[in-house]
């Protein structure tokens, strides 16, 4: 997959990327609950699950938007032309996960199938990364399905210099008649601010609005 570096003076984020890489490096994260009422009912409809449908939503959003696939190749700063999600399967066995990844595609069913493929060749491999050669234009999702939190936030000791963004979900609640999904947003601010996040999550919930549009 292509990576294009972005030239000098062609980027009127530069003052800002600067400023929060190279002056006061900072990352933040935002947590949203997402209603996934319609979106549930669809996919035990058409038999189909959660968590590969919550990867390609997130995927979709990724790649719809250049500040969601910034990054830093051979010390020059650009963006990846598509990016894959990298997401973690556990393992009750033992309670380990192991983290994967599956080819983006643009068509929910197909990016399923992949899914599918790679849940039946690795899904039951034990190990931190089972599925070899992971390209470097992914970004990282995991769920924590036991519970339903408020807020999250991951701590990287390289987090200063991490420009892509890294998704959790959590566990789906009821509240009323309603489902919602707690879903936390980390990115790094020389790329992204308040706007791009909030972007981010409003886009999530419409596709969960908008699901039987995507899912054919």
């Amino acid at each position: 997959m292509k990576f294009i570096p972005i030239q000098n003076g062609q980027w009127d984020r530069q003052p800002y990327f600067d400023h929060y890489f190279k002056q006061n490096r900072c990352t933040f994260s935002m947590t949203a609950n997402i209603e996934i009422t319609l979106l549930l009912g669809e996919l035990k409809k058409r038999g189909m699950k959660l968590y590969p449908a919550f990867l390609y939503m997130l995927s979709r959003i990724v790649n719809a938007h250049v500040e969601f696939r910034m990054d830093i190749r051979e010390e020059k700063v650009g963006y990846w032309e598509q990016m894959s999600p990298c997401y973690t399967i556990f393992h009750p066995e033992n309670h380990t996960f192991s983290a994967i990844w599956t080819e983006y595609s643009s068509s929910c069913r197909s990016f399923m199938e992949l899914y599918r493929e790679d849940q039946l060749r690795y899904g039951e491999s034990m190990g931190l990364f089972t599925k070899k050669d992971m390209p470097p234009h992914t970004f990282s999702v995991s769920m924590i399905p036991w519970v339903s939190f408020t807020g999250f936030n991951l701590n990287l000791d390289h987090g200063g210099s991490y420009l892509l963004p890294i998704i959790t979900g959590g566990k789906y609640f009821r509240e009323g008649k309603h489902v919602l999904l707690p879903v936390s947003l980390q990115v790094h601010h020389a790329v992204c601010d308040g706007y791009h996040a909030g972007m981010f999550l409003q886009e999530l919930q419409q596709l969960a609005d908008t699901c039987t549009d995507w899912m054919d």
